[in-house]
């Protein structure tokens, strides 16, 4: 039988504290929406103070819009010394919310009792119960966060613990050990969770940070030791190092722990939900992220790739469609024939290892990596390589020459302007354009010589350009490398260019960008019969 695995997500409160994100109203609810679709158990909206407008339209933004299955929770602290729980202002805030949950946080550190509040140790105690208890008499279900309890446990245990049962007493659904430092090693975590274990009859939960690295191992240690609660984020945001990442923590507990964590099936939404938040917050989606980043399940050093052919096990920890990713099979200066042969087996299905032609592709392609081309990202310039070597190429675009001329005026305005001849499918074409700068004014020449396939080029957009210089000591002499993603309605492919000349560079990705567009556009049978 499973083990059930509460899942409490705080990526709307936690998460928005990470340097770099910030989420409007809008994003948290856009977000919520997909958390509770995930199956997510609790979604901490934030802390919903006077001094923050965007958490309190949040959470009434929330009152009009029920989730289906996630327990919206208000997040806050316990009540000030000075106050009783019914006249505190942060708990009338918080029930003002109207979540079903409260979540708030006091002090198991005696430390941050003595040196941050400022009060007596009794006063904490005081704190903590009473305003549970007043929580729970308006009829929440009550969460208490033992705020930095790993490090209050090694430097004073025995009131770490009075801190535990003061919230039991108080009420308490849920106790949740917070390794609010993020600084407690596996043993010290087992250590903790063991002694909390022994004074609480309520489910406990684990919160831990990643400032050692070991958030999503500590939230782990904790379930084994009897936690039926995990706290973390999406994509690990938090403050300083971040939090621990459901992205991981969720996919463990579900594939290697045999625990359930979300809603049946639901594993599967993970990789395109970390995406998703990751785009709402505009910032870049870590790559090599476990489970659900790019590189999760990328094989590049040909042992690997042969290996991965024949036996997905060999290097796959869990199949990727159980997250929600794919498999990519990269091929560089590190490939082997294998990789070449399962790069090539759509276009090319007769083809074999032993084959001389896999054999020239794989050469070309190390002599051209060495000379700073590199084809991991560039899978279109990979394969109208592969169609050249093994005569299988008849070109669109023929290059005869290009001119490119930038103005800088006296007034400060700069034009660009690009001279191109070209030959396409065999006729001349000599155009010439303007743009936004010499790569632009190149794309709106070559385009403009290529009119005849209007249709086709009106679907194909270039989404992003990066220059990466290869020898920095060379100085304004170093040679560059020019990456370009292109799409369609349908498709990405990128495409490489490699040169001491960024202009030239540019170009050998630019018509390696259209070029496969266009004939990718004709392998589906469109316009075959304008071909010479």
């Amino acid at each position: 039988m499973e083990k059930r695995i509460a899942s409490y997500d705080t990526t709307l409160r936690d998460g928005c504290q990470a340097r770099g994100i910030s989420l409007s109203a809008e994003d948290k609810w856009r977000i919520s929406q997909r958390l509770d679709e995930m199956g997510i158990d609790y979604i901490e909206g934030g802390w919903p103070n006077p001094t923050n407008p965007r958490d309190l339209e949040f959470f009434e933004r929330a009152r009009r819009g029920a989730l289906k299955h996630s327990k919206l929770t208000a997040f806050g602290s316990t009540r000030r010394a000075d106050n009783p729980p019914e006249k505190d202002p942060v708990l009338e805030t918080l029930l003002r919310a109207e979540a079903p949950v409260v979540a708030i946080f006091g002090k198991s550190w005696d430390l941050h009792v003595q040196k941050v509040l400022k009060v007596s140790p009794a006063e904490n105690l005081a704190m903590i119960e009473s305003s549970v208890r007043h929580l729970k008499e308006a009829g929440r279900e009550v969460v208490f966060d033992a705020e930095h309890y790993f490090d209050g446990y090694r430097g004073n245990p025995k009131y770490a613990l009075e801190t535990l049962r003061a919230a039991q007493e108080g009420g308490a659904d849920w106790v949740v050990l917070c390794d609010t430092n993020g600084g407690s090693l596996l043993n010290q975590v087992e250590e903790g969770v063991k002694a909390a274990k022994e004074v609480l009859s309520v489910p406990f939960g684990m919160h831990m940070h990643n400032d050692s690295g070991l958030a999503v191992a500590g939230t782990l240690a904790g379930v084994m030791a009897g936690a039926t609660q995990v706290q973390g984020t999406i994509n690990g945001y938090g403050e300083r190092c971040g939090n621990a990442n459901l992205c991981t923590v969720i996919p463990i507990l579900e594939l290697k722990m045999g625990c359930r964590c979300i809603g049946e099936g639901k594993l599967r939404q993970i990789a395109e939900l970390s995406r998703y938040v990751a785009e709402l917050a505009n910032v870049a989606h870590e790559e090599r992220q476990p489970f659900v980043g790019a590189a999760a399940f990328s094989h590049k050093a040909g042992m690997h790739i042969d290996g991965i052919v024949k036996e997905r096990r060999s290097f796959e920890h869990v199949p990727p469609e159980s997250v929600g990713n794919h498999r990519e099979l990269l091929v560089s200066d590190q490939a082997g024939t294998r990789a070449v042969v399962e790069m090539l087996k759509d276009e090319f299905p007769e083809l074999e290892k032993g084959d001389p032609g896999v054999r020239k592709v794989l050469e070309a392609l190390k002599k051209l990596e060495h000379q700073g081309w590199q084809f991991e990202a560039a899978d279109a310039s990979f394969k109208l390589l592969a169609r050249k070597i093994l005569k299988s190429y008849n070109p669109i675009i023929e290059l005869e020459r290009f001119r490119v001329l930038v103005e800088k005026r006296a007034d400060g305005e700069t034009d660009c302007e690009a001279v191109l001849k070209v030959r396409v499918n065999g006729r001349p074409q000599y155009t010439a354009a303007t743009g936004d700068g010499p790569v632009n004014a190149l794309d709106n020449a070559l385009r403009k010589a290529l009119g005849e396939f209007e249709e086709e080029l009106g679907r194909i957009a270039l989404t992003d350009y990066k220059v990466r210089v290869l020898d920095e000591k060379s100085a304004t002499a170093a040679r560059v490398r020019v990456l370009i993603d292109t799409k369609d309605e349908e498709d990405r492919w990128g495409t490489v260019g490699a040169s001491e000349n960024i202009i030239e560079a540019s170009w050998q990705a630019l018509v390696d960008s259209i070029e496969y567009g266009l004939q990718k556009a004709m392998a589906k049978g469109k316009r075959l019969e304008e071909r010479p």
